[in-house]
């Protein structure tokens, strides 16, 4: 019944018995072994083929995703309520650094009529270390160039920094735009410290100082300062041992809440905050900028600064910067403290001397706080802060007292 076919039409697949042989068995199952093997193999290749094709698409998309974040990174740096990267000089430390090191981001405001003390306090941080420290020099737009020129003209010229501009417009609403009280405390650039992770947003940690300081020790110890869990920052507390009870210009305690906030007002009253709680200084913080954003800080002080221009909660004889009072409102009894050591303070109180020559020399960092800058008409402890400072090169900075000298001196 079976009709017999040619070799050609045995299909793949089909049984061999099925069919009306068409030769020896052994030579109809050899073939049909070796078509089989043949089959194998090509499964094999086509299955490695399409494996190594999923392999290529799968690098190539988490590279593509990679680069996606990296160029959405880049734009929301410069977007961000208007903090923007100027440029970023990334040139080779004058200390030979293990790139392996840790960066330690330093966030550093530049206003123009105190920029030889931005230019002393970077000066003063990067001959003390050998660690890998990149500044972030807050400033606004008109003081860039002039900024830029003094910093590539010096022996400064090889640090690490980024120029960040800050947008005035972020303040509105919540800094009263007259205040003839606080008198240069309301200068927008005091108030960057509030927005440390938009200007430093891929670190984990940061540092935040004035420009009225000079550091003498090894910025990496600072930097080490250990935070207690669950706490966005460490400051200096005003009742440590180093720092002195001080009044300022009748104003009221500077080292205590009540100073720096106004008890009178219920919504102060209720938040059950003691009015002889020790305050402390933000002009030198250590920050984890992790907790810093988990808890968001930044809208924390946003709040307090808005309720403040509606209401006047802070003090009437506010004992210190106006910065002061949201961050003590926003970090009562919830920081750590640094080392007393790292923020010898108050030499800007006045133009005598409080402090020994010895103490002076040991202190890690001296802190002009006050009205008595170190560039100023009169100062103390000149001699330490001029070491540090650089002349600018284009004359548009000079030292107030010098000029005063050779004017005398004509």
């Amino acid at each position: 019944m079976w009709r017999e076919l040619p070799p050609r039409s045995l299909q793949v697949g089909q049984r061999a018995s099925s069919l009306t042989p068409l030769g020896p068995p052994g030579l109809i199952t050899n073939i049909y072994v070796r078509q089989k093997r043949k089959m194998s193999f090509r499964k094999v290749n086509i299955i490695i083929l399409v494996l190594a094709v999923v392999f290529f698409l799968l690098v190539l998309h988490h590279n593509f995703l990679g680069l996606s974040s990296l160029l959405r990174n880049e734009v929301s740096d410069s977007g961000i309520v208007g903090l923007q990267p100027i440029d970023f000089i990334p040139n080779v430390p004058r200390h030979a650094v293990d790139g392996r090191q840790e960066e330690i981001p330093v966030v550093i405001a530049a206003s123009e009529d105190r920029l030889g003390g931005t230019i002393a306090a970077i000066n003063s941080i990067q001959h003390n270390t050998r660690s890998n420290v990149i500044f972030y020099i807050v400033t606004l737009n008109h003081t860039a160039d002039h900024l830029r020129s003094w910093l590539s003209s010096s022996t400064l010229k090889s640090i690490r920094y980024k120029l960040v501009n800050f947008d005035t417009k972020l303040l509105e609403g919540k800094v009263k735009e007259e205040d003839p009280d606080q008198g240069e405390s309301i200068k927008p650039l005091t108030f960057a410290r509030f927005y440390l992770p938009i200007l430093v947003p891929r670190a984990k940690k940061a540092i935040y100082m004035d420009d009225d300081v000079i550091v003498q020790g090894d910025i990496l110890a600072l930097y080490n300062t250990p935070l207690k869990p669950g706490h966005a920052a460490a400051f200096s507390e005003d009742c440590d041992s180093v720092s002195t009870k001080v009044v300022i210009r009748g104003a009221g305690n500077q080292y205590n809440y009540i100073g720096y906030l106004d008890y009178k007002k219920e919504r102060i009253r209720k938040l059950s905050m003691k009015a002889s709680t020790c305050s402390f200084n933000p002009g030198v913080f250590v920050a984890n900028l992790t907790e810093w954003k988990r808890q968001n800080i930044t809208n924390q002080l946003e709040k307090w600064m808005k309720l403040n221009v509606e209401e006047g909660l802070y003090s009437r004889t506010l004992a210190g910067s106006i910065t002061t009072p949201p961050l003590l409102i926003v970090f009562y009894q919830q920081h750590s403290t640094i080392d007393p050591m790292w923020n010898v303070r108050h030499l800007g109180s006045s133009a005598g001397k409080r402090y020994s020559p010895q103490f002076v020399k040991a202190a890690k960092l001296l802190h002009w706080n006050g009205h008595f800058k170190p560039w100023g008409r009169t100062a103390s402890y000149t001699d330490v802060w001029e070491k540090w400072y650089i002349p600018d090169p284009t004359g548009k900075f000079s030292l107030i007292r010098r000029h005063m000298e050779i004017s005398n001196i004509k």
